[in-house]
C-alpha cells in the first residue's frame, strides 16, 4: 500500500516536472523568436531596452536642447564615440554596451535606437549584408536639405552608430537593394517594403 502511493506519488511529481520543463522550453523559443531576425546573411538578434537607467542617460545626453535635431544629435554623439570593437558574441545589451565602453555595428545601433525611444523617437533598424544602421524621421528645415531613405513615402534621416563624427543624414553607403530588411525595434516586426528610395 505505502509502495503503491510512492509510486503514484513519483508519477505525479515527474509529469509536473516534465510540464514545468516544457512551458520552460516553449517559453525560451518564443523569447528568442521575438528578439531574432532572419535576414539573407544569417539573423540579426534585437536586445533593444526600456529602464530608467536609460531614460536618465538619454535626458542627461540632451540636457539643454531646444530642438528634436539637437536630441538625436548629442545622442548619436554619445554613441558614436563609444569605441567600436567587433566580437563574436551575441548582441550586447545597451546597459552592456555603455559599461562595456565599446560594441560593434549591432550592439551601438541598439544602444542608440534604445536612447531615442526613452526621449519617444520614431527609429527604425536598417539591415543590409553584414551591417546594421538607424534611421529616424525628423522634420528640421536646417537638415531638410541632406538626403534620406524614404520608406513608403515617408523620409527618414541614416543615422550611423559606428562612424565617429557622424552626423543626421548620414550618407547612404549602400545600394538601395542590398537593404535586407527594416525592422520596427520594439515589436521586433519587419516593415513591410512597398517602396523604398534614397534622394
Amino acid at each position: 500500500m505505502k509502495s503503491e502511493l510512492t509510486a503514484k506519488l513519483s508519477l505525479f511529481v515527474i509529469v509536473i516536472m516534465f510540464v514545468l520543463f516544457v512551458y520552460g522550453f516553449a517559453k525560451a523559443i518564443m523569447i528568442v523568436d521575438k528578439r531574432q531576425v532572419g535576414t539573407d546573411d544569417g539573423f540579426y538578434t534585437n536586445r533593444v531596452k526600456t529602464s530608467k537607467e536609460l531614460e536618465t542617460k538619454a535626458k542627461e545626453l540632451t540636457y539643454g536642447c531646444k530642438s528634436e535635431l539637437c536630441e538625436v544629435s548629442k545622442l548619436l554623439d554619445y554613441v558614436t564615440h563609444l569605441e567600436y570593437k567587433i566580437h563574436n558574441n551575441i548582441a550586447y545589451s545597451p546597459h552592456e554596451t555603455m559599461a562595456f565602453g565599446y560594441g560593434d555595428c549591432d550592439d551601438k545601433s541598439n544602444l542608440l535606437i534604445s536612447l531615442l525611444h526613452a526621449l519617444g523617437k520614431e527609429a527604425y533598424f536598417v539591415l543590409v549584408p553584414e551591417h546594421i544602421f538607424v534611421i529616424i524621421a525628423l522634420d528640421d528645415s536646417r537638415i531638410s536639405h541632406r538626403k534620406g531613405l524614404w520608406v513608403n513615402g515617408k523620409k527618414y534621416y541614416i543615422l550611423e552608430s559606428t562612424a565617429k563624427g557622424s552626423f543626421v543624414g548620414f550618407p547612404l553607403k549602400y545600394q538601395l537593394d542590398k537593404i535586407d530588411t527594416i525592422v520596427e525595434p520594439f515589436k521586433n516586426e519587419k516593415i513591410d517594403l512597398k517602396r523604398i528610395d534614397y534622394r
